[in-house]
């Protein structure tokens, strides 16, 4: 139909049940379950929602693009355009060569590892916090709901599934997340502005530093630039076909993009603008069964959002203690100034590239008056276009919330990340105004460019990672997961505030805090060997003037406690890391970890047997 009017749509009775299927899943989530349930059920039932929405989205691909697998299938090599292909090989062996695979941003990565962890063995949403080796079977007692959306953690405990369980199974995702990326914004590129076009936009994402840190980590953020194409390229793909298999992959790949990261969420307002416009060009809703039942597997995704009202502290304010609120208008200029200075800061600073930054910002002005001028004309345009029009309500909306947030500053070495979905609407803007320059010598010397940047800059920074070096959270990280691999076993007890680390490496851990106030349990467990050693971690702060080292606050055991440095090392200046052994536990009395005098062994089996119940009993209650 060339016709546009929501009339016959908003007459259709499937419409308004879908509608009342949602406004009932919006209730339930944000409101009608009490406090004390939302969390409980999002543990218990939200690996199953995601999955169900992963069977579906898979299933609604494979309708999508039966007919051309099998298309390709059919023409055989021939359907292949190798030159693409090395392209992308390329650029994604570039990224993932130069970086160390291994936890860039600590919390939020261990944490993710860890939910995946639990999702593996329990099929739960927890991440570990207590773990303890019990006769050779690694036993999870304790964990909590983290904040993160659960579809990155459950990709990864796909891959434990598949492969058996690693922490490092996070890392793998990720390598592959990275060509996928790649491919994608070739196809992005190739249906905007030609095949020439695709290699620019992999060209440019090539030579970026802080993709090449993500693909190499254990964090979500490449999954959610990867949803955020796919989406697009599915919202593209459906304007084209108007069919009940893409309008279900179009969806699907959108709910899933919202359970990736919490802002993602701002993204389906396009998405719904998008459908909109399809309906009232075909003067009909298309709501196939999957779809209605969509709102009911989000119900779990509301749940999971009242962690913020629940648990006050998921805002880290306390990080911050010169912030008041998470979000506010007057955090605007400052975080402007510190994303600049992300943009157009020294390569040696920050993990940027200064091409795609000024390729990007100059794109993006003549961007946004292409938007202008074509929104009067916007059913002319290709459906690509058309997509990339509608989208950037969603990428300028997500840079507004990022904008506002109280750590919003993109040149900070735990934000940047952040800037991903900016840097990939710049690369958008990019492809989608070459167009308007029909010349193909514009591509050529653009991409031209682009290979230079990566020579010039991209690798030379990738291989230095400099700014890898300031952010000793991470540093230290890296430095116990290498004393973690120079342990024979894994029949040691570590002693560490970051102790999720040790559990999700199936290494028995616990916080200085319960080892302090666990005292007693702490030293029969060193009475009677039950761990090899017992290792404590910390941090101490060297003072310029006197030399002297202080103890960072939170790591001391206190005197009671006498240690043996076993491992030292200044990874940042004015700090040394240090790993010590626990030696003995005193008391106002004397040591308290002193093996007792032996004991006569029954000879009866039956008294063996009931001795070790006994002791077994015993140590899962004392276990720290």
């Amino acid at each position: 139909m060339n016709g546009f009017s929501l009339a016959p749509v908003l007459r259709d009775r499937r419409l308004w049940l879908f509608a009342a299927i949602s406004a009932a899943s919006a209730a339930t989530g944000f409101r009608l379950v009490p406090d004390a349930m939302a969390l409980p059920i999002v543990t218990t039932t939200g690996y199953w929602c995601v999955l169900a929405a992963f069977v579906l989205f898979a299933r609604a691909l494979w309708g999508t693009y039966r007919d051309d697998l099998a298309s390709v299938r059919r023409s055989g090599v021939r359907a292949f355009d190798w030159a693409t292909l090395g392209v992308i090989a390329f650029g994604g062996t570039v990224l993932i060569v130069h970086e160390s695979f291994g936890f860039k941003i600590v919390m939020d990565e261990v944490m993710l590892v860890g939910t995946s962890m639990n999702m593996h063995f329990t099929r739960t949403v927890l991440a570990p916090i207590r773990g303890a080796d019990v006769q050779g079977v690694f036993r999870i007692f304790e964990g909590v709901l983290d904040k993160r959306q659960l579809f990155f953690p459950f990709l990864v405990s796909i891959l434990h599934d598949l492969i058996g369980y690693r922490p490092e199974n996070a890392f793998v995702l990720n390598a592959i997340l990275a060509f996928v990326f790649l491919a994608l914004v070739n196809a992005l590129g190739r249906k905007l502005a030609g095949r020439m076009a695709g290699w620019l936009g992999v060209a440019l994402f090539t030579g970026l530093p802080l993709l090449g840190q993500n693909a190499t980590g254990a964090g979500f953020e490449l999954l959610n630039i990867v949803m955020i194409l796919a989406t697009m390229l599915l919202g593209a793909r459906y304007v084209e076909r108007r069919d009940g298999p893409s309008f279900c992959a179009f969806c699907y790949s959108a709910m899933l993009l919202t359970q990736v990261r919490y802002e993602s969420a701002i993204f389906l307002v396009p998405v719904a603008a998008i459908i909109l416009w399809v309906w009232a060009r075909e003067g009909r809703a298309t709501l196939p069964w999957p779809v209605m039942v969509l709102p009911l597997l989000m119900v779990h995704c509301a749940l999971h959002m009242r962690i913020f009202d629940i648990r006050a502290s998921s805002w880290q304010l306390q990080s911050k203690p010169e912030f008041s609120k998470p979000f506010s208008v007057s955090y605007v200029t400052d975080n402007v100034a510190h994303a600049l200075g992300f943009l157009f800061g020294k390569s040696s600073d920050q993990p940027n590239s200064l091409e795609l930054s000024a390729l990007g910002c100059v794109a993006l002005i003549f961007f946004i008056l292409l938007a202008v001028k074509k929104a009067r004309t916007l059913p002319g345009e290709s459906p690509a276009s058309l997509v990339c029009l509608i989208f950037s309500v969603g990428f300028a909306a997500q840079l507004g919330i990022m904008m506002c947030y109280f750590w919003g500053r993109f040149d900070d070495p735990v934000i940047r990340r952040l800037s991903l979905p900016t840097l990939l609407w710049m690369v958008v803007a990019v492809l989608a105004v070459l167009p308007q320059f029909p010349r193909p010598a514009v591509v050529k010397a653009l991409l031209g460019a682009a290979v230079l940047g990566i020579l010039a800059q991209g690798v030379p920074s990738m291989a230095s990672h400099a700014y890898n070096q300031e952010y000793l959270a991470g540093l230290e990280t890296q430095w116990r997961c290498q004393f973690m691999a120079d342990q024979p076993q894994k029949d040691y007890l570590a002693i560490d505030n970051d102790s999720i680390l040790w559990v999700t490496h199936q290494v028995s851990a616990t916080s200085v805090g319960a080892a302090i106030s666990r005292k007693v349990d702490l030293a029969f467990f060193m009475r009677t060997h039950t761990f090899s050693n017992v290792f404590v971690f910390q941090r101490y702060l060297v003072d310029p003037d006197t030399g002297k080292m202080t103890i960072r606050e939170g790591d001391d055991l206190g005197p009671d406690y006498v240690l043996e440095p076993v491992r030292a090392e200044r990874l940042q200046t004015l700090t040394q890391t240090r790993m010590s052994r626990l030696v003995e536990i005193r008391d106002g009395k004397g040591v308290i970890t002193t093996p007792e005098p032996d004991r006569v062994v029954p000879k009866d089996r039956a008294a063996i047997d009931k001795a070790r119940e006994a002791y077994l009993e015993n140590f899962l209650r004392r276990l720290p």
